[in-house]
Parts: C-alpha cells; sequence; structure tokens
C-alpha cells in the first residue's frame, strides 16, 4: 500500500529524535506536549466520573431514606383521609408504593448527652414499600414497633453517639411544652430502644430516629399522620408525577418531589461540576498548545527539507499537510492515552483509593463530612465524547498556525545558506 507521503513525513517528523541533538530536543518536546495532553484528558475522565459517581452515591443513599415524592395538607396540619389519599395515589402508574408519616423534630436525652434529632413517625408495615431502610437484620428492628410500645429505632451513629444499644432507655422530650401553674413544660417520654439502622448516609444515620406513627401522634397530640410518602419506578420523572399529582388532588395538598427537598445541593454539584470541567479543559489546552512551540521549532529545523520539496513540486498545501499530520498525530496518540488511562483509573478508583488510604495511613473521605465514606466513580459517555473531541479539536486547532508557516517558506530563502 502507498502513503502519500505527508502522512509518511508527518510521521518520520513525530517521532524523528536521534539524527542530531536539535531533533532529539524537538522529539523531547512533542513527547511532553503528548504526556500533557495525555495526563490533563486523563483528569478530566476521572475527576467528572468521581463527581458523577458521588453524586449518584449520595442521591441513591439520601432516597433510601427520604421520599421520592412528599404529599402534606396545604393547612399543615394532620392529612383528614390518609387512606383515602394513598388509595389516590396509587392510581398514578408511576407509583410503586406509598405509607404515612409524622416528620418533626425532637430531643434525645440519655444522662447528660442530648442530641436534637429528625423524628420520624412510620407505619412499620407500609414504610418497606416506600425506603430502603427496612432490609436485612434492620427489618427485625422495624417490625417491633408497636402501637402503645414507645419504641425507637436510630440511626447507627446516632446510637453511638448517645452511647446506646438496643434494650436502653432514653428520654424524648418534646420542642411543644403543656401549660402548668408554673409555667410551659416541656413534655417528656421515656423510650425504648429497640435497635439501629444504618443508611449509609451520615446526616440521617447521625439524626434519624424512627417510631411508630401512632405514639408519634400521642406524644406530640397530633390527630394522625401529616404526610405521605411516595416512591416511583423511576426516581427521574418525580418532578413529572408530583406535578400530575397536584394538580389531580387540589390545592388542599402540597405535593414536593425530591429535586425540591434538595435542590440547594443538587444544584451546587451540577455548578461544581461544570467548574471542573472548564478549569480541566483549561489544561489540556495548555497542552494542546505546546504543540504550537513543538511545530515552530520543527519548521525552523526543517526548511531545508521544506525547500527541497518546493523545488521537486510540492503544492504549499502539501507542505501545510505534513506539520498538520504531525501534530495531530501528537494530539491523536495523546488523547486515546488519556482516554485510556482516565477509564482504567476510573473503573479500578474503587481499588485505587482503598490501597493509598492504607498506604499514607489517610481517610481520603471523613463520613460527617462527605456523607459518603467510599470514593465512588461513575464514568458517563455524555461527559466522556466531549472530553476527547474537545481535546482532538485543541490539537488540530494548535497545528494550523505553524503549518502554514511551514507552508509560506520561501525556497529560494531556506537554500541560500545551505
Amino acid at each position: 500500500m502507498v502513503w502519500p507521503y505527508e502522512w509518511v513525513l508527518g510521521w518520520r517528523y513525530t517521532r524523528a529524535g536521534r539524527a542530531s541533538r536539535k531533533n532529539g530536543f524537538i522529539s523531547f518536546i512533542s513527547g511532553v506536549s503528548m504526556l500533557g495532553i495525555a495526563l490533563g484528558v486523563a483528569a478530566l475522565i476521572i475527576v467528572l466520573s468521581v463527581m458523577n459517581g458521588f453524586q449518584k452515591e449520595v442521591r441513591d443513599r439520601m432516597l433510601g431514606v427520604v421520599s421520592h415524592i412528599e404529599i402534606y395538607a396545604a393547612d399543615g396540619n394532620a392529612l383528614p383521609d390518609v387512606p383515602g389519599l394513598i388509595a389516590q395515589v396509587r392510581q398514578q402508574s408511576e407509583v410503586v408504593g406509598a405509607a404515612p408519616f409524622i416528620a418533626t423534630q425532637a430531643l434525645l436525652a440519655r444522662g447528660e448527652d442530648m442530641k436534637g434529632v429528625m423524628l420520624r413517625g412510620i407505619d412499620p408495615a407500609l414504610e418497606p414499600e416506600v425506603s430502603d431502610v427496612q432490609a436485612g437484620q434492620q427489618s427485625a428492628a422495624l417490625t417491633q414497633l408497636q402501637p402503645g410500645g414507645f419504641g425507637l429505632v436510630l440511626g447507627a451513629d446516632l446510637a453511638m453517639n448517645l452511647g446506646v444499644r438496643a434494650g436502653d432507655t432514653v428520654t424524648l422530650v418534646s420542642p411543644s411544652g403543656q401549660m402548668t401553674p408554673a409555667g410551659v413544660v416541656p413534655r417528656m417520654k421515656q423510650m425504648q430502644v429497640l435497635g439501629q439502622f444504618f443508611s449509609g448516609h451520615y446526616e440521617y444515620d447521625s439524626a434519624l430516629a424512627l417510631m411508630h406513627w401512632e405514639d408519634a401522634a400521642r406524644i406530640f397530640r397530633l390527630e394522625g399522620p401529616t404526610g405521605v410518602r411516595v416512591k416511583l419506578r423511576d426516581l427521574h420523572q418525580a418532578r413529572i408525577v408530583a406535578a400530575e399529582l397536584q394538580s389531580r388532588l387540589g390545592n388542599h395538598y402540597l405535593v414536593r418531589d425530591w429535586t425540591q427537598q434538595n435542590r440547594t445541593w443538587f444544584a451546587a454539584v451540577q455548578v461544581e461540576k461544570r467548574m471542573m470541567f472548564i478549569i480541566l479543559t483549561l489544561i489540556v489546552a495548555v497542552a494542546a498548545f505546546n504543540l504550537v512551540s513543538t511545530l515552530v521549532m520543527t519548521v525552523t529545523d526543517k526548511r531545508a527539507d521544506i525547500a527541497i520539496l518546493r523545488t521537486l513540486g510540492a503544492s504549499p498545501r502539501s507542505i501545510m499537510g505534513v506539520f498538520v499530520v504531525q501534530g495531530a498525530t501528537v494530539g491523536v496518540i495523546g488523547t486515546l492515552s488519556g482516554f485510556a488511562l482516565g477509564l482504567l483509573v476510573a473503573f479500578n478508583i474503587d481499588v485505587i483509593v482503598p490501597a493509598l488510604e492504607q498506604l499514607f495511613n489517610a481517610q481520603f473521605l471523613p463520613r460527617d463530612v462527605y456523607l459518603i465514606s467510599r470514593m465512588p466513580s461513575e464514568p458517563q459517555a455524555s461527559d466522556i465524547v466531549p472530553i476527547v473531541v474537545i481535546s482532538l479539536v485543541l490539537a488540530f486547532v494548535a497545528t494550523l498556525y505553524p503549518s502554514w508557516r511551514a507552508s509560506r517558506v520561501n525556497p529560494a530563502e531556506a537554500l541560500r545558506y545551505e
């Protein structure tokens, strides 16, 4: 097979480096440019994959505890007809589960230790339809929640902070007190700890307590559940389904989906992801435009070769093609190397990070700061394809000016001093 000489010369100039010290330096600069592009592309793929994995991990663990959709009474009071509301909600095709709940805040005291908690009254029979908390060994503790038993199931970190285990008692302090001749006195109730749950999400494991909704209604003097939790087949349809339920139920109810409840957090993650993409793309751009200096030095070193080719009949377009091939070769090899390295690290980060933590005796993701303790990763084609395309485009653009300069070399001037 006969290759066009533009491809042959372009590839030869890319890998040249042994003929002279100057050529060796040019080849070294070309290798550095290639390495810079590869590291920039790999860094982009790894960082965005980790951010995707972090967002997915936190979201999935969060939605294992909270709801896809929550329905409240518009006046903020207890819902009037909970069974009828649940039956109406289940008519929506996307709904796979619905359960009543009471959500409020309280204090838990154990000796001198006192913690503020998010208290949730649940129906243990219906809770598995809307939550992943009731699974495995945790289900035994939740099934012990019986009306009138006044039992609690605590998040694992909350139980550890209070120093309690199954069978211990704690004092529940209601924020709304009762009037006495001595003034307002907080309502307190001795509660028995039935067990613990672990969701993997530190915010809930350290501050959430579960009890039967009928006990919660008695303690907080409510007429019934204050809301209904809804689980969908596809969590990404939550906003659409919530709008449909709001239209069907009318203004007497307030329907909120998970994107509204955690809007600030998810918006911050998206902004951070965009900024990291821009910043790391600049690194790729710097590495790509190192090709300019490489090609300029190559053109200067090969002026005599260019002049001879021109005298043999090579057109300016062909000369330009030689150096475009050289620059594009560096860009393609660097991009593909970075693509392979990035995916290799992204798919094995769950092995690499624990090894580094053990090597340096450090914890990169403290659970109380980052909500999760394991470095997740989820490479997505929607991120990787733009990275590869942008890297290739930047490398190609960087070759245009030096290649144009090479095509403008005057053969007579170049050969005058040869």
